[in-house]
């Protein structure tokens, strides 16, 4: 598709896109249908299990979110895709656009293999807003076919005054712009991050991803022009932790104070974050950064070892970026899929992004706070309300009056007592998740676990909690665990069901009461409890609890009374457009 010359008015260029989106959406639809392999479950491919409002392509592979940004009215994601089967492999950046980060346009691929130092692939990446407005993007290419040598490449917009961006240039003359060097693996060299100016020496900064003697680092490049780049001494922070993916640096702002803030503009505190190749999670830690030694120092000395997450569950590769409309930071991450490669390719699909998250610093400033962006709210349809109702040990009550297979709830409880809370076991003290593992939805307890059956059956032979757990630690405080317990999702054969978990870092819950949100969509449940200070993403396959049959409860296997306050559940529609 040929760069116009002139700026379109703002219709036209929603109608042109429009039609570039509802083409290849009716192409790939028609590919929904196709019959399963006799090994693969017919639930597994059954439409009902996609994604009703999270992004993902029609069909194929996608992973990571690339170089989200807002730009002339338009917020624009771009992401790994496979425009050639549903596992991973031909790597292109797909690209999307959006008023609202919701509903989503679908634009031809803005950047694939074209110049010798991408040819064999273009991984991940980020977008800087140059001094001018003018968009950037960095990005790792793949230049031999042998060992993913991998170098960074600079590419610019063809046409500026394109507010949808859809042609993208590499100018020949300074790509790559870095390479391997002076010890660097040149196959664990990737993903550099948005790029920050320091007026103090005129240089822009960059980190780039890599891993020397298992020590994770994010290397520091500078340039005065944004096209000559020179790698520091030593790198912004490392840690005995393995590759570091995909990383991320940016300020917030202080306690409390919820607007976002520009990458290169100075913050209270700073968060560091990395993609462990070797967990495949995403960990991050909060501190501070001395612009003249481009050195970062983390509040908890221990964090490197003892490190944040910003989901306890299937989230990883996430991107953030700042958002000038609003004035926040948004986060944006990618849920892979948990059942098998035979599976997907019968499917034609894999993977997912969460719910665009808000995300700002706690009060404590001890670790970030994350809520699903205000525009979620729009797709909130019929609600149905329970309000003041108690639930006895050993009980459930079903929330009913809407289809709650795509829905949006919001609970809070209240305990009526702490004293039977069990003693916790300090060996769990840095593994939620085993907790979780050991002291199931269905493993009684003295407060909890108490919350939500969600894709339930309605005789209850599929169903996934989304539950506390009060524990007491030894100094007689209360130590609460969030868990997503998925292991009876689903009666179909040969899928990765792990529970999924995490602490909770909450006062509220002396006070009796604790609050969660679940995002319910399909074969995604996108969990946010005490109002965001713990979030546990989980891919479920519901065999029968598919659709219309799909159930939603609220129970209590612990032994005292807990309370339901407050609850509202909104059935959710889809978004205009989704998708690629």
């Amino acid at each position: 598709m040929g760069t116009r010359q002139r700026v379109l008015a703002p219709w036209a260029v929603l109608l042109l896109a429009l039609r570039l989106a509802g083409a290849s959406h009716v192409i790939h639809r028609s590919l929904e249908a196709e019959a399963a392999p006799p090994s693969v479950p017919a639930s597994i491919v059954s439409p009902l299990l996609r994604t009703g409002y999270h992004f993902q392509p029609p069909m194929n592979w996608i992973n990571d979110p690339n170089a989200p940004m807002y730009y002339k009215g338009w917020y624009h994601l771009f992401y790994q895709y496979n425009p050639k089967g549903a596992v991973w492999g031909n790597i292109v950046w797909a690209h999307s656009v959006s008023r609202d980060l919701i509903n989503w346009i679908a634009l031809e691929p803005a950047i694939y293999p074209s110049i010798p130092s991408d040819q064999y692939g273009c991984w991940s990446g980020s977008a800087t807003m140059l001094k001018d407005g003018t968009p950037a993007i960095l990005y790792t290419g793949i230049n031999r076919p042998d060992i993913n040598y991998q170098v960074q490449v600079l590419a610019f917009p063809k046409n500026a005054s394109d507010p949808l961006l859809r042609e993208w240039e590499k100018p020949a003359a300074y790509n790559p712009v870095a390479a391997p060097a002076g010890g660097i693996n040149a196959t664990q060299f990737r993903d550099p991050t948005t790029a920050w100016y320091a007026a103090h020496d005129g240089h822009w900064r960059m980190l780039v991803g890599s891993v020397r003697d298992a020590r994770g680092m994010a290397l520091v490049y500078r340039s005065r022009d944004f096209r000559t780049w020179r790698k520091a001494k030593h790198p912004l922070h490392s840690a005995l932790t393995g590759m570091w993916e995909c990383p991320d640096f940016f300020p917030v702002s202080g306690p409390a104070l919820r607007d976002g803030l520009d990458t290169s503009d100075a913050g209270a505190k700073y968060v560091l974050k990395a993609s462990l190749d070797l967990t495949r999670y995403d960990y991050y830690t909060i501190g501070s950064y001395d612009k003249r030694k481009d050195r970062y120092y983390p509040d908890n000395p221990n964090s490197d070892y003892h490190r944040l997450r910003y989901d306890y569950g299937n989230f990883y590769a996430s991107k953030t970026f700042y958002d000038p409309a609003k004035r926040r930071r948004v986060l944006l991450g990618w849920a892979n899929e948990s059942d098998s490669v035979p599976d997907d390719k019968a499917k034609g699909w894999a993977g997912i992004h969460a719910i665009p998250r808000k995300i700002w610093l706690d009060p404590t400033g001890k670790q970030l706070l994350q809520w699903p962006i205000e525009e979620a709210e729009k797709l909130r349809g019929k609600p149905v309300s329970v309000g003041a109702k108690l639930v006895k040990p050993g009980e459930h009550f079903e929330v009913t009056g809407i289809a709650t297979y795509q829905a949006d709830v919001e609970v809070t409880f209240e305990i009526s007592s702490l004293e039977k809370a069990e003693p916790f076991d300090p060996a769990y003290d840095d593994d939620a998740q085993k907790l979780c593992g050991v002291k199931g939805a269905d493993v009684k307890g003295g407060v909890g676990p108490f919350g939500l059956w969600v894709l339930a059956s309605a005789d209850l032979q599929e169903k996934t909690a989304v539950f506390f757990r009060v524990f007491k630690d030894g100094y007689g405080k209360p130590k609460v665990l969030m868990c997503t317990d998925p292991t009876k999702s689903s009666l179909s054969p040969d899928l990765y069901k792990p529970t999924f978990a995490g602490f909770v870092d909450t006062d509220d819950i002396s006070s009796g009461k604790i609050a969660l949100r679940s995002l319910i969509d399909r074969s995604v449940v996108e969990s946010f409890g005490a109002g965001g200070k713990t979030c546990i993403l989980s891919r479920v396959y519901p065999s029968i609890a598919v659709g219309k049959d799909a159930h939603l409860y609220v129970f209590n296997n612990g032994e005292v009374d807990i309370k339901v306050s407050s609850l509202t559940a909104w059935e959710m529609k889809k978004p205009l457009m989704n998708g690629a």
